[in-house]
């Protein structure tokens, strides 16, 4: 079965870390940009942070860059969102997505609602205090 799988959510109090996972099955993410969204209740998904499949060239939003940092681990099939200095407003569901036909990252990340090839379903993270 092709998919993505997210993973890493949970419960952090604010300042805390976390690290998603989002995972391939049955295809490699070599040549697949790498998007993440998300979204918090009553708002419209947002772009976090995107990777290209190529060379690695990476974007984040203004809101969590200096503290979110995407990396991939091809060999591992699997790319990384470290998320660091968690504040209440990272409270949402986060979402990764794969294509092969990007422009750019920025591209990417600017179209939360685009028809990419794979979407995984989500992981909760919840920052409270």
């Amino acid at each position: 079965q092709l998919q993505l799988v997210e993973s890493g959510g949970g419960l952090v109090q604010p300042g805390g870390s976390l690290r998603l996972s989002c995972a391939a099955s049955g295809f490699t993410l070599d040549y697949y940009a790498i998007g993440w969204f998300r979204q918090a209740p009553g708002k419209e998904r947002e772009g976090v942070s995107c990777i290209s499949g190529s060379d690695a060239n990476t974007y984040y939003a203004d809101s969590v860059k200096g503290r979110f940092t995407i990396s991939r681990d091809n060999a591992k099939n699997t790319v990384y969102l470290q998320m660091n200095r968690l504040g209440p407003e990272d409270t949402a569901v986060y979402y990764c997505a794969a294509d092969r036909d990007i422009t750019t990252v920025q591209s990417m990340c600017s179209r939360p609602g685009g028809f990419y090839d794979y979407w995984g379903q989500g992981t909760q993270v919840t920052v409270y205090s």
